[in-house]
């Protein structure tokens, strides 16, 4: 075994913090939680400060190669309280503050160079950056508040158009130390960098604000997608009608129906069977059946309840989906019987079913207000369900009334009279299905 010790990594050094003061810096101040307008505010005015310092450098920089030995005093100046501003911003975090005194500096500086310089003629109309000012507020404070940037600039050129209309002369024209030709230069110079760099702000902002709309455009497609979701789920556990006036009120939803037709279905020996499966094969087992029996309740124009356990219930009447619904629940009874009988792979226990059907008024409505359900009350109900539990495997027993609504399109048993605890002695007819000679189409 080596006794050499352990080599170890080199330390390195720690990753900077979002929230550093270099990292704010190369996002223009940026907080996590901005708002989308105010990151574009802050981005486009840290744009336009590079511009304009850029610019001012510049400009000094050319007039120094076309002659005029001027000062760089005031541009330096300039420049010192363009960037001590920013670095004051970003320490700080106070946009509204920073906004406010560099959109100053945009409008003073402009007019203290030209003072500095002579006349409109002799600073070639270098007034004219001053118009970055109120065009800066119309970006980051609004159209509103900007008019009174916009009438600051016009005083303030119109105040210098008097001074040189009361001061200015022929004699102190000729003495400037700014020849004609220079002059001329720098008003086509200032007339088009002011353009581009006022177009170059106008065009981040319009881009910015395009990529802003189409994330909002992202992000309304995907809640659309999950509103669309969540309104599948709601009407998969609610009728149509009662979904949207459960979204549109609050208030308690329960509705009286003169006739409705109740179907119950009770697979047998359901306990006995599950008794020896895993969690996972007893969950397929009634998945698959239930979910067979859905599309029937969905082809039959039927509302499906709910289902208890292995207990599967279905009305007919509580929607405008089918006119003759006491025989659609029983055709739907029929198919469901005969569902199991025949396909094995949805019935792939070969389980039996009891089913029940009552025909009356009910009270239907939502209960709850967290993990509410679409249920039903009334005698009508327990009938059913007590019919069903004292059924026969495999057969489908309706109540007298549903007997007296099937029996010219249906085939029935003898009648049986069976005791409900709770009701008595009451008539059942075990229902076989639709006459053979007499096929009646259900709409």
């Amino acid at each position: 075994m080596s006794n050499a010790p352990p080599t170890t990594a080199p330390a390195q050094p720690p990753p900077l913090r979002s929230d550093g003061f270099l990292a704010r810096l190369r996002n223009a101040g940026v907080e996590a939680g901005d708002s989308e307008e105010q990151r574009l505010n802050k981005s486009l005015l840290v744009f336009a400060t590079g511009l304009v310092s850029a610019a001012s450098m510049l400009w000094l920089a050319l007039y120094w190669m076309l002659g005029p030995q001027l000062s760089a005093t005031y541009p330096f100046l300039f420049q010192l309280a363009l960037t001590a501003n920013l670095v004051v911003y970003v320490a700080s975090r106070n946009f509204d503050f920073f906004r406010v005194t560099q959109l100053a500096l945009f409008l003073f500086a402009p007019f203290a160079v030209q003072w500095s310089i002579g006349n409109f003629i002799t600073a070639s109309g270098i007034i004219l950056w001053g118009l970055l000012a109120p065009v800066g507020a119309i970006l980051f404070f609004g159209v509103r508040e900007s008019v009174a940037w916009f009438f600051a600039w016009a005083f303030l050129t119109l105040l210098s158009g008097a001074f040189d209309f009361v001061l200015a002369d022929t004699a102190s024209l000729q003495a400037t130390a700014v020849p004609m030709r220079t002059s001329v230069v720098f008003f086509a110079l200032n007339f088009v960098a002011v353009a581009t760099i006022i177009y170059m702000l106008l065009r981040f902002s319009i881009q910015e604000k395009r990529k802003t709309e189409e994330k909002l455009r992202e992000a309304h497609h995907l809640l659309q997608i999950e509103q669309d979701r969540s309104e599948r789920l709601l009407l998969n556990i609610l009728p149509g009608p009662v979904a949207e006036r459960l979204k549109n009120s609050d208030e308690t939803i329960a509705d009286g129906f003169a006739d409705v037709t109740v179907m119950f279905a009770d697979i047998v020996n359901f306990t006995q069977v599950a008794a020896g499966m895993s969690p996972g094969e007893v969950f397929s087992m009634l998945n698959r059946i239930f979910s067979a029996w859905d599309e029937l309740a969905e082809s039959y124009g039927l509302e499906k309840i709910k289902t208890i356990g292995d207990a599967y219930m279905v009305a007919g009447g509580l929607n405008d989906g089918c006119r003759d619904y006491s025989a659609a629940v029983a055709d739907m009874a029929v198919s469901m019987r005969d569902l199991l009988h025949r396909d094995f792979t949805v019935n792939t226990s070969h389980l039996e079913v009891r089913i029940g059907i009552g025909t009356g008024p009910v009270v239907a409505g939502v209960v709850g207000k967290k993990k509410f359900i679409y249920d039903l009350w009334g005698d009508t109900v327990n009938i059913a369900s007590r019919i069903t539990t004292e059924g026969v495997p495999g057969m489908v027993q309706c109540d007298t009334t549903t007997f007296r609504r099937l029996r010219d399109g249906f085939d029935f048993h003898e009648p049986q009279t069976i005791y409900l605890k709770g009701k008595g002695n009451m008539t059942v007819y075990r229902l076989i299905g639709r006459r053979a000679a007499q096929e009646i189409q259900v709409v």
